[in-house]
């Protein structure tokens, strides 16, 4: 079968030009190096494709210098390199290619921003284009799924989620199979990488912690609490967990009110099978308690999804009062804001009026079962 093809694939190819660099991050197995070799194979001058985390190519690049690149590169239009947050100094080394090698173009991917932003994103200021690839959105899976079969999908992408090959996958055994394995044998290896961090234990736990609050504001001392470590360290896990795209924050809207919550954050995870995978449970909707979390998690990020794909340059957030007037997710749009309540049943809440008052030019909807695909 003809891999999908991805939404940013034509915005990325729209990038690659002379003496610039393209950065593709996201988490491993959501199809990077796929995409990569589609834009390789796309494009219509002498091409070379490097994996950093083969040996040979560590050796061609070992050599910091314009001389060895030059010569490395001598006739090549573009350069890609996959998995390249594995080579050393690799940010360096990029911009020292884009700025001396006359008319080259770079792509480079990376399964962990830190690597790729602190080693290539500070030296390759201006000279770089940054996308973000998630798992397959609900847009890309309908080029191969009818309206019917979207429907009968949706409990599966609940529980199983959208990776690209769990979405292919037949058989629900295996992909509880596949998604356990990302988990172990990925996931943690993109964290413990970074930092010298030695307890991948405590970082399971924390994994384990933030899923079942799925959906709830999370205070960084309670878990601290749980986990006998210092609420420092716990900020500290959390952001390597979003730096290597498992899970994001949604922070609290707030800008007129001093009834609103400011400083609280809910956390949530781009994917609903890695979620499910850590907390070691694919039960069927009917016999779970969390559907609605599950739903709010799906859609939440299907909505993150979009903003990325299409480029939209959307900030998420949460909203609620003192008094738990609320609201699942704000979208605040260069010229729009948009508020959405999200319903596994059929309860069609009105927009809390304090909100309406605050914001009167703020879009409201209420997305259910019945009307979600229009609002992914």
């Amino acid at each position: 079968m003809e891999p999908l093809k991805r939404l940013l694939r034509d915005r990325i190819a729209a990038r690659i030009e002379p003496n610039k660099a393209v950065l593709i991050f996201g988490a491993r197995r959501v199809g990077k190096t796929i995409l990569m070799r589609q834009l390789v194979k796309d494009f219509t001058g002498k091409t070379m494709l490097l994996n950093g985390e083969d040996y040979d190519t560590l050796a061609l690049l070992e050599e910091q210098s314009v001389a060895n690149y030059r010569h490395l590169l001598e006739g090549v239009d573009l350069l890609a390199i996959d998995e390249a947050q594995s080579i050393p100094n690799i940010g360096s080394k990029l911009k020292l290619i884009v700025d001396e090698i006359e008319g080259i173009r770079v792509i480079a991917s990376g399964s962990s921003s830190f690597d790729l932003l602190n080693k290539a994103g500070e030296p390759l200021v201006g000279r770089s284009t940054q996308f973000h690839l998630t798992s397959f959105s609900q847009k890309e899976i309908a080029q191969i799924e009818t309206a019917l079969e979207t429907r009968q999908n949706l409990e599966s992408r609940l529980i199983y989620g959208s990776y690209p090959e769990v979405v292919t996958m037949d058989g629900f055994e295996r992909k509880t199979d596949y998604l356990r394995d990302i988990v172990g044998a990925y996931l943690l290896k993109d964290i413990l990488a970074v930092d010298g961090l030695k307890n991948s234990g405590k970082m399971k736990e924390l994994l384990r912690l933030i899923a079942f609050q799925l959906g709830n504001e999370v205070s960084y001392d309670e878990l601290g609490k749980q986990l006998g470590m210092s609420k420092n360290t716990v900020e500290k896990y959390l952001d390597l967990l979003s730096k290597v795209f498992v899970v994001y924050r949604l922070g609290a809207y707030a800008r007129n009110l001093r009834k609103e919550v400011t400083k609280a954050g809910k956390w949530y995870f781009y994917d609903n099978g890695i979620r499910n995978a850590i907390i070691g449970n694919f039960s069927p909707l009917s016999i779970r308690q969390d559907v609605g979390a599950l739903w709010e998690n799906y859609l939440i990020s299907e909505r993150i999804k979009a903003n990325y794909n299409e480029g939209l340059g959307k900030e998420f957030y949460f909203w609620r009062t003192y008094d738990r007037q609320e609201i699942d997710l704000v979208e605040e749009g260069s010229d729009a804001l948009t508020a959405l309540e999200f319903k596994w049943g059929n309860k069609k809440p009105d927009i809390p009026a304090i909100f309406k008052e605050t914001y009167p030019n703020a879009a409201f909807d209420v997305v259910n079962r019945g009307n979600y695909l229009n609002y992914i």
